[in-house]
C-alpha cells in the first residue's frame, strides 16, 4: 500500500496588518522573505506611520477602514493594544471572507479572549489568540526588522473551540517568520508571563519614575551606569501599550507584586539585622537561578 503524505496548505497570499508598528510591520517584512508574491495590506490609526510603512516597502497597500481592509484577506493579523481589540474584532468580522484566519500578538491573553467570545459569534472558531515573545523598547514601523522572529518562541493559545486547520495556518506563519511555535492555555500564558515580562516592566517602569522625580535627579542619571542600564532598559517601551497590558492582566500582577513586596520585607529586615549570611544566602540562590537560566539560552 502506497505511503500517503499529507502536505501542509500553502502560506496565506493576501495578509491584512491592523497596526503597523514594530511587530506588525516586522511580521509583514518576514512573511515578504517566506512568501515573494505575497500583497499584504496595513491599516493603522497614524497616517504617517502608514505612509511610512508604505514607502519602506513593509505594505503593499495602505488602508484606514478595517472592514474594507480585511474583505479580500486570508490571515488577519491584529497587533493593537489589547484594550483596542475587542472594538477592533468587531469591526473584522463584519466583512472577514468565509475561511479566513484571525490572530493576534497581545502581551495576555485572557481579555483578548474575552473580547473574541462576545464580538465573533459563530466565527469563533477562526480566532486563533498568539503572542510573539520578541520586541525592543522602539516602536514603530521603522523599527521593524524582518530577522526580529527568528529563533524566538511564538506562544498559541488556541481553545477547545479553536478550528485545527486555522491553528495550522497560524502556527505556519510564525514558523515561516524563523519562530518556534509553542502551546498552552490562556490562563498560563498570562500566569507566566505576569511573572517573567509584565512585573519586570512595572519595576523598571517604577525605578526610572522614582528617580525621575527626585528635585536632584540628573545627578542620579548622570552617574547611572551598566547595572542601571540593563534593568531600566524596558522603561523605555510604549507607555500605552504597558499601560493596557497592565489592566489586561491586573488580577496576576497584584498579586505578584504582592509576592515580590514579600521579598522585598525580607531584604530589608535582613539589612537591619546586617544579616551577612542570610544577605549572601539570598544572592547566592538568585546568582545560581540566573545562571542556570543563561545556561539554556
Amino acid at each position: 500500500m502506497p505511503l500517503i503524505v499529507h502536505s501542509q496548505p500553502p502560506l496565506p497570499r493576501r495578509v491584512t496588518i491592523i497596526g503597523v508598528g514594530l511587530i506588525g510591520g516586522s511580521f509583514a517584512l518576514a512573511m515578504r522573505r517566506a512568501v515573494p508574491d505575497i500583497c499584504v495590506t496595513g491599516v493603522d490609526r497614524d497616517e504617517i506611520n502608514l505612509a511610512t510603512a508604505r514607502h519602506l516597502g513593509v505594505l503593499d497597500q495602505v488602508v484606514q477602514d478595517v472592514a474594507s481592509a480585511v474583505a479580500e484577506a486570508e490571515l488577519v493579523l491584529l497587533a493593537v493594544p489589547v484594550r483596542q481589540l475587542a472594538a477592533v474584532l468587531s469591526q473584522v468580522w463584519a466583512t472577514l471572507p468565509a475561511g479566513a484566519v484571525v490572530t493576534d500578538v497581545g502581551s495576555t491573553k485572557a481579555s483578548v479572549w474575552q473580547a473574541a467570545q462576545a464580538t465573533m459569534g459563530a466565527s469563533l472558531a477562526r480566532f486563533v489568540p498568539g503572542h510573539p515573545i520578541a520586541g525592543a523598547e522602539q516602536s514603530g514601523v521603522r523599527a521593524a526588522r524582518a530577522d526580529l522572529f527568528q529563533g524566538c518562541s511564538v506562544v498559541l493559545t488556541p481553545t477547545s473551540v479553536c478550528d485545527e486547520q486555522a491553528r495550522g495556518v497560524v502556527q505556519q506563519c510564525w514558523e515561516a517568520c524563523g519562530a518556534k511555535v509553542e502551546l498552552m492555555s490562556v490562563q498560563r500564558h498570562d500566569a507566566i508571563f505576569g511573572v517573567v515580562s509584565h512585573l519586570p516592566h512595572l519595576l523598571s517602569f517604577a525605578l526610572v519614575y522614582d528617580i525621575a522625580t527626585r528635585v536632584d535627579a540628573a545627578s542620579f542619571f548622570r552617574f547611572a551606569a551598566g547595572g542601571f542600564r540593563d534593568f531600566t532598559r524596558i522603561a523605555a517601551s510604549n507607555p500605552e501599550m504597558w499601560r493596557d497590558i497592565s489592566l489586561a492582566n491586573r488580577t496576576v500582577l497584584l498579586s505578584e507584586i504582592e509576592r515580590y513586596r514579600e521579598q522585598l520585607d525580607l531584604l530589608t529586615e535582613l539589612l537591619q539585622q546586617e544579616d551577612e549570611s542570610g544577605l549572601e544566602s539570598f544572592f547566592k540562590v538568585a546568582r545560581q537561578a540566573r545562571r542556570n537560566w543563561n545556561d539554556t539560552q
